[in-house]
């Protein structure tokens, strides 16, 4: 989320959260394709994380000058955590800007009809992004965990929200400063029509995260040497906060529905309350005390719609629900890898008939495998087993059941390509190996042992 919501109109009951994610359903000629992507930025000189002032040459140098070069060169509105510029956003209803916490810059991108649209906007957001980018020295990696620094070594960048997120995450898992500090992922959102077809897209969605993760594997080092997995980033997902992430069985049961992810989601404990630009500490409580006016590190404090909204970007599943669905199990990674996400996923979830087949798929899949399945596939990759079958064949069928989907779709760019090519580099994964297996033979031949090499091979 580029930034948080604010909108102080009072909750009564239980229903109109339901109601508010319900309002989400649209026509499916009004369906929308939104990306996401983080990178993380390094000094080019020394290979260090780069901070929120910046540098030795001060605030120019640093994630502040990003964010005010890529204000002047856009024209967007900046978005503001007390006296830091923390962000940007298009007031003309286009994409925003946002920092992670140790400083992964985001585009949250604008949602477009077609997968040609995005990559217009990701071409455009580089080619910026590097004019403002290269006076400073500054790169951006293009892995999906950071290689080499400590977590010691990584600025958090000036939000309230992470630093009250930073306190509570060791309390609940061994891995969300990590996760926090030190990932970077490719997410695609996607529309839903009513409540059978939001539930029919986020059980093949879910259901097939883990494979995502395995096509996107793409962060094989941590502290500067191997760390054992294709995907670092999603192992580390597995120890953040069970509570709050995961595969969600209950998605999978009769009954699932607006209702059932509303009660879901209400049981998981907050982060924080903001109250017009304060952000209060109140981790670990209940939303449910919140919505009866009986918190009790906010005594006499009542919900509102915009806790509602902010409440739900602190919950990470591996597929999210909003008022529409994320797509969260893929490392970021090289510029095709940022459009061949929102490709895999319109193909499978946009054509009906793809959406039944990938179903009739992925439908036989028990509880335990799919768990399973997410438990093997940041170590062992497309060849993890799901259901006896290694999960590259199944990435094969998936694919093809995704490309016949965007050829029925035949949306067309200028030069007359429909949206197949898209999957290309996706194919090439499923018949050779993943960035992550390339990355780790680098590292044992030509890179002599090193990550170094990475801050000048991984970049954007």
């Amino acid at each position: 989320m580029a930034r948080d919501v604010s909108d102080s109109t009072p909750i009564a009951s239980r229903d109109e959260l339901v109601a508010w994610i319900e309002a989400g359903s649209k026509p499916a000629e009004e369906f929308r394709i939104g990306t996401e992507h983080e990178k993380i930025p390094f000094h080019r000189a020394d290979h260090s994380p780069v901070a929120y002032q910046g540098g030795p040459e001060g605030a120019k140098g640093g994630i502040r000058g990003l964010l005010e070069g890529m204000q002047a060169a856009l024209g967007w509105a900046p978005i503001n955590d007390g006296a830091n510029i923390i962000g940007l956003y298009d007031e003309k209803g286009g994409g925003a800007i946002s920092l992670e916490p140790g400083g992964q810059f985001e585009l949250s991108g604008a949602p477009f009809a077609t997968i040609h649209a995005t990559k217009d906007e990701l071409d455009c957001h580089f080619s910026t992004l590097e004019t403002v980018a290269a006076p400073f020295g500054i790169g951006f990696l293009s892995l999906g965990m950071s290689p080499k620094w400590r977590l010691d070594e990584i600025p958090m960048m000036p939000k309230q929200r992470y630093a009250i997120m930073a306190n509570y995450m060791p309390k609940v898992g061994g891995r969300g400063l990590d996760m926090m500090f030190r990932t970077s992922t490719v997410q695609a959102n996607f529309d839903f029509s009513s409540e059978s077809d939001m539930v029919k897209k986020f059980r093949v969605s879910l259901a097939l995260q883990p494979l995502a993760t395995a096509l996107f594997a793409n962060s094989p080092f941590t502290d500067g040497k191997l760390n054992g997995f294709l995907s670092a980033r999603s192992e580390v997902w597995r120890d953040t906060d069970p509570v709050r992430t995961g595969m969600l069985p209950f998605v999978f049961e009769d009954g699932m529905g607006f209702e059932r992810y509303v009660d879901y989601a209400i049981d998981v404990p907050l982060y924080f309350v903001k109250r017009g630009e304060t952000y209060h500490d109140v981790a670990g409580a209940s939303f449910r005390d919140l919505l009866d006016g009986k918190l009790a590190k906010f005594p006499g404090e009542r919900a509102i719609l915009s806790d509602w909204a902010n409440h739900l970007s602190t919950i990470f599943p591996e597929v999210r629900l909003k008022r529409y669905l994320e797509m969260r199990g893929a490392d970021a990674g090289p510029r095709p890898f940022l459009a061949a996400l929102p490709a895999l996923f319109t193909g499978l979830l946009y054509e009906p008939s793809s959406l039944d087949a990938a179903w009739d798929l992925v439908k036989p899949w028990s509880a335990a495998a799919r768990e399973k399945l997410r438990a093997d596939v940041p170590r062992f990759g497309l060849e993890a087993i799901i259901s006896g079958r290694r999960l590259r064949e199944v990435a094969g069928e998936v694919l093809s059941i995704a490309r016949v989907g965007l050829a029925k779709r035949d949306r067309r760019d200028a030069k007359g390509h429909d949206e197949t090519y898209f999957l290309d580099p996706l194919d090439a994964i499923v018949a050779g190996r993943t960035e992550a297996e390339r990355l780790i033979e680098n590292y044992k031949t030509a890179w002599g042992g090193s990550v170094e090499p990475a801050f000048e091979e991984c970049v954007y």
